[in-house]
């Protein structure tokens, strides 16, 4: 087995203005994730409200999904042509007026219109937020700031759907999406004095054809994962031809060449299967309290509250990761995850200690998220992290939308297979862990 020397794993404690600057990234990044599951939750009302059919209002995450896809391939040349600093602080301030103008909708076409705008900011922020944390780091302690930067994408999908239900039970629906203006107003003041400033790049010129060709496939992939499979060969096509140009181009819109690099591909294959563990889950689990046990949504979003608890308690995986390496801390999170995700297989509403099983899937469900963005760009040359960025945020989008619609269609069997499916999705997993690259011990 091959081995690896992970830069980052030092001792030595982190700067304290590394900490303002990963703190003031993950505000940003806060609005944009908490959005997605708060709209989740208020779908019903807004079907009520607008009166429009169940049909119609699902556009208003469809159309979020899709923008973040068309967007999400033109990260990488931004960030070199502009710089991380005008991407972030534009995405920041689209995402905030996408926010207003959505609150101000007057019809369910205005909302979806909207929506688009807001999608086109929150795409470009994830993958930014990456480049611009690792080149501030030069490569050290990446595991302990991957813990700190993570921790939207980690509580996200558990204060999300109770934020939701409190804001859809007590006010208008408009407020789903006022909530964000004082974190977004708020991130962009600290980004503007904080974020480092970057002078524009004499990059290439945008590979147009490139994004004609990768944008829509892979908005026809997540369209036809969520809604119509018939679009679904389209996505595939178009993915292949775009894969086919990529490795024959020079300076193509995605380096698919990076790929060649064993910790990022083995990085990017279980982010992707990690969908169906982390993606898969938010769907499952939810409908899991309310169908067997008899939950309304808020209380079903208390009763995820523990996986958030085990979430926050991964964060001392971020250390141990920059310590050890990233793949025995995989191999371990990903067995704790399949393990704890058994008793789900049972559907019984008798079934005892199911808080405790959250909390440990939500530590080992985490700790697995760290460990894999902090072995993807463990080998990555400095000038290449923004086009490993982009391969990340690609590749762990597919997987939430390929892992949420195969649980989706495993659920028509019951839960008791659709959680058994996730297990053994997981262990699967676990043996893909053990293809990365072992950690060289230092002398």
């Amino acid at each position: 087995m091959s081995e690896v020397t992970t830069p980052s794993r030092t001792k030595e404690r982190l700067d304290p203005a590394l900490l303002r600057l990963a703190a003031v990234l993950v505000l940003g990044a806060l609005a944009p994730l908490l959005d997605s599951t708060i709209v989740a939750v208020a779908i019903h009302t807004l079907a009520h409200d607008l009166d429009v059919s169940t049909s119609a209002v699902q556009w208003v995450s469809t159309a979020y999904l899709l923008a973040l896809a068309v967007v999400v391939p033109v990260s990488g040349w931004a960030v070199e042509r502009i710089g991380a600093r005008k991407v972030w602080l534009g995405a920041l301030a689209l995402f905030l007026a996408g926010s207003m103008l959505c609150g101000l909708a007057w019809d369910i076409w205005s909302l979806v219109a909207f929506r688009v705008v807001q999608g086109v900011g929150g795409g470009l922020l994830m993958p930014v937020l990456q480049t611009v944390i690792l080149r501030a780091s030069g490569g050290k302690n990446v595991g302990r700031l991957m813990a700190v930067v993570s921790l939207p994408a980690l509580i996200g999908p558990i204060l999300g759907p109770v934020a939701g239900a409190l804001i859809v039970d007590h006010f208008s629906w408009r407020w789903i999406f006022y909530v964000n203006l004082p974190v977004c107003l708020l991130a962009l003041a600290l980004a503007w004095r904080t974020l480092p400033r970057q002078a524009a790049s004499p990059a290439h010129p945008l590979d147009i054809t490139g994004l004609l060709l990768l944008s829509p496939a892979l908005a026809a992939l997540i369209y036809g994962l969520s809604q119509h499979r018939a679009v679904l060969p389209v996505g595939v096509v178009l993915l292949a031809v775009f894969v086919r140009y990529a490795l024959r181009r020079d300076r193509p819109l995605v380096d698919l060449r990076l790929l060649r690099n064993r910790s990022l591909a083995v990085s990017a294959t279980l982010m992707f299967l990690n969908g169906l563990t982390l993606y898969g889950g938010m769907f499952l689990l939810p409908l899991y309290y309310q169908q067997q046990r008899g939950a309304d949504v808020l209380a079903a979003g208390l009763l995820l509250a523990p996986q958030g608890v085990g979430s926050l308690l991964a964060r001392a995986s971020g250390p141990l990761t920059d310590r050890v390496g990233p793949r025995p801390v995989m191999f371990t999170g990903l067995l704790l995850t399949a393990v704890t995700t058994i008793p789900f297989t049972l559907a019984d509403p008798s079934t005892p200690l199911l808080a405790t099983a959250l909390v440990l899937r939500g530590l080992g469900m985490s700790a697995v998220n760290i460990a894999i963005m902090v072995g993807a760009y463990a080998d990555v040359p400095g000038e290449h992290v923004p086009h490993a960025s982009t391969i990340v945020r690609i590749v762990q989008q597919l997987g939430g939308s390929f892992g949420t619609a195969v649980l989706a269609a495993l659920l028509t069997h019951g839960f008791p297979y659709a959680f058994a499916w996730a297990t053994g999705f997981t262990v699967f997993a676990c043996a893909v862990s053990l293809l990365y690259p072992a950690v060289k011990k230092s002398i």
